[in-house]
């Protein structure tokens, strides 16, 4: 589509080597990158998605889909920011359209999290049916599905919401040998604490000895000193 290629060959033509070295630095993995500053992008993406706000759902999606497949990673978040924008016509069937996305195409954890915190996060408060869904996510062997699966909690977990299913993905993952799994997981018990400090401490206490003390660093760094102190105690 004529839209996709001006895309590109915008985001081509205002690379920047500098950005792109300093990108690649905050990843272990290898990634795919114009060279644009988070800002610019999330200005060109809400700039663009004016041109298709008015095309069926369906049709978002494909274009969305089209900008994954590049996996370059300004396209993968013009394609979040356009999905995010149409949460309010969001549908059961468009679980399985999530789910494609992060087992297909993601790649790194800014693109899980991008994804995920608010487009997932919002799907799961409109359907919550769809909780035990992310136990699938914290059992695959892709990793990204299983730093998904607590990620898209976060934005729930800020509000109080689903705290048994936290627990529950807690469980599910926590002696995962991944550390960003871990840290996944750990920053959604950080977020639970904001409006269930005891509870989620509670939880730390009771799973310290087999949890990665990564996990639980980012589990308690909410927390006062003397719950902390008291949870980092060998």
């Amino acid at each position: 589509m004529k839209l996709i290629r001006d895309i590109r060959q915008e985001l081509k033509a205002g690379a920047d080597e500098a950005t792109r070295h300093s990108a690649e630095r905050f990843f272990k993995e290898e990634i795919k990158v114009y060279g644009w500053k988070t800002a610019a992008v999330e200005k060109l993406a809400k700039a663009t998605f004016k041109t298709v706000k008015d095309l069926p759902k369906a049709e978002i999606f494909a274009l969305c889909e089209e900008l994954w497949r590049s996996g370059y990673m300004e396209e993968t978040f013009i394609a979040c920011t356009w999905a995010y924008a149409v949460h309010r016509q969001f549908v059961p069937a468009d679980f399985a359209v999530f789910e494609r996305w992060v087992n297909d195409y993601v790649t790194n954890w800014a693109a899980c999290d991008t994804l995920c915190n608010h487009t997932v996060g919002d799907f799961l408060q409109m359907y919550p049916q769809y909780l035990g869904k992310l136990r699938r996510w914290a059992v695959s062997p892709n990793r990204w599905m299983r730093r998904a699966a607590a990620v898209s909690l976060i934005i729930p977990a800020k509000k109080g919401l689903f705290l048994k299913e936290i627990f529950g993905l807690a469980d599910l993952l926590l002696t995962d040998d991944e550390d960003l799994v871990q840290k996944g997981y750990g920053w959604m018990l950080k977020a639970a604490s904001q409006a269930h400090q005891l509870e989620v401490f509670r939880f730390v206490m009771d799973h310290k000895e087999a949890m990665p003390r990564t996990a639980l660093r980012y589990a308690i760094e909410k927390m006062p000193p003397q719950l902390k102190t008291e949870a980092m105690k060998k």
